[in-house]
């Protein structure tokens, strides 16, 4: 799989690149905890990657054009059937392309690296709102905090922690329409809402949305993408929301990258990018039930 992966990006042009595992900041977003070392001689931490992401914008924005990694990424207190702390991760970037375009690429490789042993039907694209009224019978968008509560229970998902509005989204995402997308062929959730843009841009035809989407096969999430945002001044803006967040919640405070913040500053072409998790493919392909059937070692054996 990773030898059909190589082949399908040289085909198009798309340069393999390598960035650090290793760095002096890491991303904001409450939802993913790093993981923290110390080097020798140097001060403060040094954190594993939880992405390429940010290392892969500083070449864009120095005129790498098309690129992507295979690389080992770690998250810190992911641990489970489906998650591993350390794990594999594909990700690229196309220069010109938006979320939709980069859609259509991401089924295309998804569907050569599944032949050999599955033929997928044509994706499904639902919109985030359509996702949540089809599978969990509440509006996203406009239910009150209540009401998203009220439907996880009825769902009979209980929890005692205290949740803001996301964060409950993220609730029935995860345990309640997640698990019932992709089962009949690959379904693509679009337009999240703006408040889980990440570094998506917003769309310019709904700010309440965000171009980004996350590709979903056998009620696994596979990837998740955006028509990547640029806009230097906006991206400060959410990575201090980020941090206004985790403080609120008790979370461990990071450094800001400053290195992609001057990287956009010097200017980003447009494109979309897009990570996918490669164990899971994997597994998929074997038709396996665990992440660890489609590791040599997972955390508990390494």
């Amino acid at each position: 799989m990773l030898d059909a992966t190589r082949a399908f990006f040289k085909h198009r042009g798309v340069l393999e690149v390598e960035t650090p595992i290793l760095s002096a900041a890491t991303v904001s977003d409450p939802q993913i905890e790093s993981l923290a070392t110390q080097v020798a001689g140097l001060p403060g931490c040094r954190y594993l990657s939880t992405s390429p992401e940010y290392a892969m914008k500083r070449l864009l924005a120095g005129g790498s054009g098309d690129i992507y990694q295979v690389c080992k990424v770690f998250r810190d207190a992911e641990r489970g059937r489906w998650h591993n702390p350390e794990f594999t991760m594909l990700e690229w970037y196309r220069v010109g392309f938006d979320d939709a375009a980069l859609m259509d690429e991401v089924e295309l490789l998804v569907g050569q690296l599944l032949a050999p042993t599955r033929q997928l039907q044509t994706a499904e694209r639902l919109t985030y709102a359509a996702a949540f009224q089809r599978h969990a019978g509440v509006d996203a968008f406009n239910s009150s905090e209540a009401e998203l509560r009220a439907a996880a229970l009825g769902f009979g998902v209980r929890c005692e922690a205290e949740l803001d509005r996301d964060a409950t989204l993220d609730l029935l995402m995860g345990l309640i329409v997640g698990p019932c997308l992709g089962r009949e062929k690959p379904c693509f959730i679009v337009d999240y809402p703006a408040s889980q843009a990440a570094l998506a841009r917003l769309r310019a035809s709904d700010p309440r949305v965000s171009a980004r989407f996350e590709l979903y096969l056998d009620g696994l999430e596979l990837a998740n993408g955006f028509h990547e945002l640029v806009q230097p001044g906006e991206q400060r803006g959410r990575f201090a929301h980020d941090l206004d967040l985790r403080r609120a919640r008790g979370q461990v405070e990071v450094p800001l990258d400053e290195n992609l913040l001057a990287a956009l500053d010097n200017g980003m072409p447009d494109c979309a990018g897009v990570a996918l998790g490669f164990d899971r493919l994997v597994a998929i392909a074997l038709g396996a039930d665990r992440l660890s059937d489609a590791m040599s070692f997972d955390i508990d054996s390494a």
